[in-house]
């Protein structure tokens, strides 16, 4: 029988976990796995490339968080360091409500419940447990934590605990072995308790990096992450064991445990969560009493064109055969309320004097962007095409990049979500990476390097748009030949490879988005 591992930390651990979303479900296939789960620390950042990535490679993809839970209520603040501020527990989504669930709790425990990390209670999990299974945590989990510390009765008082929030099905012992000596010290306690209360074990492996021989580079990223280098003494510091093991190597780890190993396969069994892909989900923009949102925006639209175009609007047939084309792809692809609510807002700012930008990217090709006011481009004078921007032919949703004042955007975001609600408004993040120049400088750093050494590398790859490391050495001949005959340039080389690419962190866009 195989093996499904449950606890996988990916880019988007940002500065933590070394793996690539694409690797890790790669890796799972190629071992024979039917199902992988991603469980980031405190987030859900990279549960829609892993979801696609998983699905393309034809694993089932398992969506979860290891989330932080507090102590108390995740409301008071009076721990006096990360590690006593909050306990790991592991989530894990089986349907719709389940992911629905998890997505209120990551929220929450960002928005309410942020102290050293963001936090849970059990009040809030108990409200969202519908749909989850629940794991019991590594050596940082709350039962872990209470049999290190010889506390038995206390141990098994939680366990009870989470057994009820979850229901006695939904709630698993979850065991380790990363040859870690209290590890190994707690797990013949956490098979007992399991036994005492009758709930389920499963084996579970705590997966910060791909390969074993990867772990001194994702040390190397810690380093990064936490400011330090790579000789220093005292500093954070990981086993290599957490690694992406094979089935062999899990049942070989719990021959005495085979259930603990079969649960793993079960839970996959029974996660069966579907996202749901190209069905526009934005709010309906109410339009005047009598009129229909189709015909809304049609008199919107050659109203603007008259104020464009002035006499040019009734007289030339190239302006309205235009904007009759751009209404039909608009009408046909369902975005009249879309462009509503986007032509709303950027009039909301316009009229109380918040400076917007005249416009960018494809939408300048659009007539009706143009006519609404959206954009202050002609994209008939310039000849920009309306198909860069909606193809009736394969068909996206649009996208209109809008730049306000800096110092006044706050006030437009604001009347969105009054006006649409906060369930209907959302604001986009970005990541930043470990780039190929700036990987190089990091790493350097990290391993001592003087700015100048890591500066002669980074400056030997080549200006290029999104170069790869790979492509660098390629093209630049003296690249390939410090790789080769400079043993700490290989061993620069050799880290670099395993960490481009990976997410180092959350850059916010706080422009409204409706939907």
């Amino acid at each position: 029988m195989s093996f499904v591992h449950l606890h996988c930390h990916s880019e988007y651990s940002l500065l933590d976990g070394a793996i690539r979303v694409e690797d890790l479900v790669s890796k799972a296939s190629s071992l024979g796995m039917p199902a992988v789960a991603l469980t980031d620390h405190g987030n859900l950042y990279g549960a829609v490339p892993f979801y696609q990535a998983a699905r393309k490679a034809k694993i089932k993809p398992i969506i979860g968080c290891e989330v932080y839970v507090a102590p108390g209520s995740m409301r008071e603040r009076q721990a006096s360091s990360a590690r006593d501020a909050a306990f790991h527990l592991t989530l894990l989504t089986t349907s719709e409500q389940g992911y629905r669930n998890l997505v209120k709790l990551v929220s929450a425990a960002h928005l309410e419940g942020f102290y050293y990390k963001p936090r849970v209670d059990k009040e809030l999990l108990a409200a969202h447990s519908e749909g989850i299974i629940a794991l019991s945590g590594c050596l940082a989990g709350e039962i872990n934590s209470h049999l290190s510390l010889g506390r038995r009765k206390e141990a098994e008082a939680t366990a009870s605990q989470y057994a009820e929030i979850f229901g006695r099905d939904n709630f698993f012992i979850e065991v380790h072995d990363h040859g870690i000596e209290v590890q190994q010290r707690n797990n013949p306690g956490l098979v007992r308790l399991a036994s005492d209360l009758k709930l389920p074990l499963v084996a579970a492996n705590d997966v910060h990096f791909l390969e074993r021989g990867h772990h001194e580079s994702h040390d190397v990223l810690i380093c990064i992450g936490t400011g330090a280098r790579v000789m220093d003494e005292k500093r954070m510091r990981y086993v290599p064991e957490l690694y992406f093991k094979t089935a062999e190597e899990m049942r070989s780890l719990f021959a005495s445990l085979p259930e603990a190993c079969d649960n793993t396969l079960a839970i996959a069994e029974r996660c069966n969560f579907e996202m749901e892909f190209g069905v526009p989900k934005y709010p309906a923009y109410e339009v005047p009493e009598g009129q229909t949102r189709e015909g809304y925006l049609s008199d919107l639209c050659y109203k603007g064109l008259v104020a464009r175009y002035g006499e040019r609007a009734t007289t030339d047939p190239e302006l309205t055969k235009r904007l009759d084309y751009e209404l039909s792809v608009i009408f046909k692809t369902g975005f009249v309320s879309y462009f509503l609510i986007v032509w709303d807002f950027i009039a909301y700012a316009k009229q109380r004097g918040i400076p917007v930008g005249p416009g960018r990217g494809s939408a300048a090709g659009s007539l009706i962007a143009y006519a609404l006011g959206i954009t202050d481009i002609d994209p008939l004078r310039f000849g920009l095409i309306f198909e860069r921007f909606l193809n009736p032919e394969r068909i996206s949703p649009p996208d209109i990049d809008v730049d306000f004042c800096m110092e006044r955007r706050g006030e437009v975001i604001e009347y969105v979500r009054q006006k649409y609600g906060e369930r209907a408004v959302s604001q986009i993040v970005t990541f930043g990476t470990l780039g190929a120049k700036s990987v190089i400088r990091d790493v350097g750093r990290v391993l001592s390097w003087g700015y100048s050494d890591a500066d002669r590398i980074a400056k030997m790859i080549p200006n290029e748009l999104n170069i790869s490391l790979e492509s660098a050495a390629k093209k630049n001949p003296e690249l390939a030949a410090a790789i080769e005959s400079e043993p700490a340039v290989r061993q620069l080389w050799d880290h670099v490879t395993v960490l481009e690419g990976l997410s180092r962190r959350r850059c916010c866009d706080r422009r409204p988005r409706p939907g």
